[in-house]
């Protein structure tokens, strides 16, 4: 993690370590308090799109800031968009995934959140070392926009995924509807 760094070496003000360490869950927990208007969104491709863009975007500008206190705003507007993005794939996974795959699709998901985030250390570390760490936090966010760009490019039917009318929502609702006693 590159935190240390930024606080140490980058700002110089060690003790705010803890709150940088922080923003992300902070945000994150400001965006569940105020969560109420997911309920109205049916387009959750869009939505997980424009979260986790929103995330790399915020990540990439924080790394770019000039004082402490703005780069934890957007680590805190990172976990916000990162907490809802969260939301919108718990609904389209609980949407869509019929229940006897789940739980071979929740190993794989958890084996991407537990080497994602160690494959990213490495690249922000080495990248650090090349060139700063400024640098490694910033280019790390916006290729993240990049990934989601491309993917949203190559996934097009997801960028369209509309809870009302997908027929694999469709279908599990019906299933699941059949299962339930009358």
């Amino acid at each position: 993690m590159l935190f240390p760094a930024l606080a140490e070496s980058v700002f110089r003000r060690p003790e705010l370590l803890g709150l940088i360490y922080s923003a992300e869950t902070i945000g994150a927990l400001v965006a569940t308090a105020l969560s109420g208007w997911t309920a109205r969104v049916h387009h959750h491709g869009r939505a997980i799109v424009v979260a986790a863009a929103s995330f790399g975007l915020c990540v990439g500008l924080a790394g770019l800031m000039p004082n402490i206190w703005l780069v934890v705003v957007f680590l805190a507007l990172s976990g916000a968009a990162d907490m809802v993005s969260g939301v919108f794939r718990g609904t389209v996974w609980s949407q869509t995934i019929p229940e006897g795959m789940r739980g071979r699709l929740a190993g794989i998901e958890m084996l991407s959140y537990s080497l994602g985030p160690l494959g990213g250390q490495v690249r922000a570390g080495v990248t650090a070392d090349l060139w700063t760490v400024r640098g490694a936090v910033s280019s790390g966010g916006f290729a993240c926009v990049g990934g989601v760009a491309l993917t949203a490019l190559w996934l097009h039917d997801f960028w369209s995924y509309d809870a009302r009318t997908d027929v694999h929502a469709l279908t599990e609702r019906a299933v699941r509807s059949a299962d339930e006693p009358s």
